[in-house]
C-alpha cells in the first residue's frame, strides 16, 4: 500500500529557518532494531516412533563472529539505514536472517541505557516475532557465524514487597535458562525487576545481575518478551495461531498455550475458549502411531474483527 505524502506545506519564513539549523549540534545516536523470535519446534530428536514429538518453545539466537562481544550469543538485528523506519528494519532483518516475511511483530520496548553497548550510544527498539519455525531458513550475517534455536526456560521468585499510602514496590528475581541439548550449549542469566506504583502509574526497571554468554543487554530485552508474550497471550488469543502450521490439531493448539504460559490448562475450558477463532478442516491428522485427529485452521473473520 503506497504512503501518502504529507500535505504539510513549510512558510518561507520555516524554510529559512532550516536553511541555518544545524543538525550536528546535538548528538545523534545510532538506531538499531533487534528481533526476539519466537517459535514451538521439535525438542530434540525423537527415537520412539510411536510417540508425538514433545514441543518446544524456542528462541533464535546468533553466535557473533566479530567484536564487541566476540563468541557470544545474541538476538538477530541490525542498524537501520536512512529513509527507513525501524519497523521495516526489523522487517528486513528477519527475512535477511530467517527467510521469514509477514511474520507477526510487536515492539517490545526502546533500549538505550548508557553502556549498554561498548562501541557507543546505540538505541536498540526490540521487537517480538512469533513465527512457524518450520518455515524459517536460519542463515548467519556478515556479524554472525552460527544462527540455532535455544530451548527457554524462566524461574521466579519474588523478593520483596512495600506498600505505603500511594506508592508500593515489588521486586522479583527472575532466572533465565536458555539451552541448546543438541549441541551441549547452556546460556544463562540473572536478572532483578522493579515495578513501582506511583499515583496510580506503573514503572518497570530490570537489573541484570549476572549474565553468561549472552551479549550485550539480550538478557533483559528476552526477559521483557517473554514476560510480554505470556501477558498478550492471557487477554488475546490470536497472536498464538502465528506460532503454528497452516493446519493443526486442537491439542497441538493447547500445548502451545501451554507451553508459553509455562501452566497445564483445562481442556473443556480451553476449547470454549477459542472456539470463535478456528474452523474445522476436512482433513485429519497423520503419522507418529496416534490416533487421527480433526485438523483446524484459523478463522480468519474472528481474527479482523475488534476486541469485544
Amino acid at each position: 500500500m503506497a504512503v501518502k505524502k504529507n500535505s504539510y506545506k513549510m512558510t518561507q519564513a520555516e524554510k529559512e529557518y532550516l536553511s541555518h539549523y544545524d543538525i550536528g549540534k546535538f548528538p545523534r545516536p545510532s538506531v538499531a532494531a533487534d528481533i526476539v523470535i519466537f517459535s514451538i519446534l521439535n525438542d530434540g530428536v525423537n527415537n520412539n516412533k510411536r510417540k508425538l514429538q514433545k514441543k518446544a518453545l524456542k528462541v533464535l539466537l546468533i553466535k557473533r563472529a566479530g567484536y564487541p562481544y566476540k563468541d557470544y550469543w545474541a538476538l538477530p538485528g541490525g542498524f537501520a539505514i536512512p529513509g527507513e523506519d525501524v519497523a521495516e528494519t526489523a522487517r528486513r532483518e528477519l527475512y535477511e536472517e530467517a527467510n521469514v516475511q509477514n511474520a507477526y511483530l510487536q515492539l517490545v520496548g526502546v533500549y538505550g541505557k548508557d553502556g549498554r553497548d561498548p562501541r557507543g550510544w546505540i538505541i536498540s527498539n526490540a521487537f517480538m516475532a512469533l513465527v512457524d519455525g518450520e518455515k524459517c531458513s536460519l542463515k548467519a550475517g556478515t556479524d554472525a557465524w552460527e544462527a540455532d534455536w535455544f530451548n527457554i526456560e524462566i524461574k521466579v521468585q519474588e523478593v520483596r514487597k512495600e506498600f505505603q499510602e500511594d506508592t508500593s514496590l515489588i521486586e522479583t528475581r527472575y532466572q533465565l535458562l536458555l539451552t541448546n541439548e543438541e549441541k551441549g550449549l547452556s546460556l544463562s542469566a540473572e536478572l532483578k525487576q522493579y515495578k513501582s506504583f506511583r499515583n496510580y502509574h506503573e514503572t518497570i526497571q530490570y537489573e541484570i545481575v549476572q549474565s553468561e554468554g549472552l551479549a550485550f543487554d539480550h538478557a533483559e530485552i528476552i526477559l521483557s518478551a517473554m514476560l510480554s508474550l505470556r501477558s498478550n497471550m492471557e487477554n488475546d488469543i490470536r497472536p498464538a495461531f502465528d506460532l503454528m502450521p497452516e493446519m493443526f490439531t486442537l491439542t497441538q493448539l493447547q500445548n502451545v498455550f501451554e507451553l508459553v504460559l509455562g501452566r497445564e490448562l483445562l481442556t473443556a475450558n480451553f476449547r470454549r475458549k477459542i472456539a470463535d477463532y478456528v474452523v474445522e478442516t476436512d482433513s485429519v491428522s497423520e503419522g507418529a502411531g496416534h490416533r487421527p485427529a480433526k485438523l483446524f485452521k484459523r478463522y480468519v473473520r474472528a481474527f479482523s474483527l475488534p476486541d469485544s
